[in-house]
């Protein structure tokens, strides 16, 4: 996700002011907005993917493999 999130901020960054670029009442786009994007949206799938796991780890497996 961060080697993703080092690729695509720069990306969209320059894709979104030269489109911005040819409207009439532009604004400008800092790249903090970018990067605070892609920030929380590694946060979100870090505590996603955490708290599947310690549920996985709490779980009985004798439960999960009796629904198999």
């Amino acid at each position: 996700m961060l080697i993703s999130l080092v690729i695509a901020i720069p990306v969209s960054w320059t894709l979104a002011n030269l489109w911005l670029e040819n409207l009439a009442y532009h604004t400008n786009l800092s790249v903090w907005i970018f990067i605070d994007a892609g920030v929380t949206a590694l946060l979100i799938s870090w505590f996603t993917v955490g708290y599947q796991s310690i549920k996985a780890a709490v779980l009985n497996p004798v439960k999960s493999l009796r629904s198999e």
